[in-house]
């Protein structure tokens, strides 16, 4: 944190206004899902390629787009990291863009377009925490994604349907 990007005394209630790049290095998306028929967990993480937040007044004309890269799905487990990667699943050679578009925005959640796989689905991002800054401010948001509505049906019962998302995102005044 530099001068110009403490906590004030009066700790803002919005970000100010403008565009904000995501500091791809102090953000991350993280994982959990459950396998072998739902008896055991799995965690992992993604990595964000980049992404922009344009802050509007009223805060619900903001609008948000971020985007993944697939292949950095990650469980630690190189043989399932490779088969998750695969055609069979994500199939990240023809799908390398994980993209999320908001198109609304307010203090307890962010609405948009969730793409996987070349499929589009409606996805709503619940905010947990924020901490607003006077140059920055970093959100923690979660939810829940249905790996079949994307197409990624491969290994029913034994691999997770739904991934639980938690992402925390560290956006800068450009």
């Amino acid at each position: 944190m530099d001068a110009t990007d403490k906590p004030s005394a009066k700790a803002p209630t919005a970000p100010r206004l403008g565009r904000y790049a995501i500091s791809t290095d102090r953000s991350s998306i993280t994982f959990t899902s459950r396998h072998l028929f739902g008896l055991l967990p799995v965690r992992g993480t993604f990595t964000i390629g980049s992404g922009t937040v344009d802050v509007a007044e009223p805060l619900s004309e903001s609008r948000m787009r971020v985007e993944v890269e697939a292949a950095s799905f990650s469980t630690g487990n190189d043989r399932r990291d490779a088969d998750v990667r695969s055609v069979k699943f994500l199939d990240t050679d023809q799908h390398p863009l994980i993209t999320f578009v908001a198109d609304r925005v307010d203090a307890t959640s962010v609405s948009g377009t969730l793409t996987a796989c070349g499929i589009s689905r409606p996805a709503s991002l619940s905010v947990v925490h924020a901490e607003i800054r006077t140059t920055s401010f970093t959100v923690r948001a979660t939810t829940r994604v249905d790996r079949t509505a994307f197409g990624v049906t491969a290994a029913r019962g034994l691999a997770g349907r739904y991934l639980d998302l938690a992402l925390d995102v560290t956006c800068v005044l450009a």
